[in-house]
């Protein structure tokens, strides 16, 4: 349903696949953890593209930053998970929430050379998260991300879960 006013234009879209009013606690995640289907590769013009899944949003969000980390790393089993980091953000929405959270975790990687393939979601809603995140520093990334794009980004509704095709400039 859209709204229109001759200086702007509103559209309401109902996001009833999760619940604002709910938070997640206490969710680990590790590659270990993962299903053979949970991240993907997308093939992509000039940048990467993961489609990434999980049953809610805190396991969304933990898997697109192992994918994130596979990205970087090549093999996470080189990793050393001696770097601990705790990090809270806050955005708009799940979408924003989403491009900050992997944007600071690729901001490390670039600045520090760390990778973190273990995340620890303390708490998370569609605008805030509070997160530990443990990882190591490599000798050399496989790949460099510039930026997470919010290029065709949106969290859908998927086999009673959520999916998010994520998008890096490289």
């Amino acid at each position: 349903m859209a709204r229109c006013n001759s200086n702007w234009m509103t559209f309401w879209i109902p996001f009833n696949f999760w619940s604002t009013d709910r938070g997640y606690n206490g969710v680990v995640m590790s590659d270990s953890d993962l299903p053979e289907d949970a991240i993907r590769v997308v093939e992509h013009t000039a940048d990467w593209s993961l489609r990434v899944r999980g049953g809610d949003l805190a396991e969304l969000f933990g898997r697109a930053a192992v994918g994130m980390a596979r990205l970087l790393a090549g093999d996470l089993a080189a990793v050393p998970l001696d770097e601990v980091r705790e990090l809270a953000l806050v955005a708009d929405d799940a979408e924003g929430l989403l491009v900050e959270w992997l944007g600071e975790l690729a901001y490390w990687a670039e600045r520090d050379g760390l990778v973190c393939p273990t995340v620890e979601l303390h708490e998370l809603t569609p605008t805030a998260l509070r997160a530990t995140t443990r990882g190591g520093r490599l000798p050399e990334l496989q790949k460099h991300i510039k930026a997470v794009t919010y290029h065709d980004l949106a969290i859908r509704p998927y086999d009673g879960g959520l999916e998010v095709t994520i998008v890096f400039d490289v």
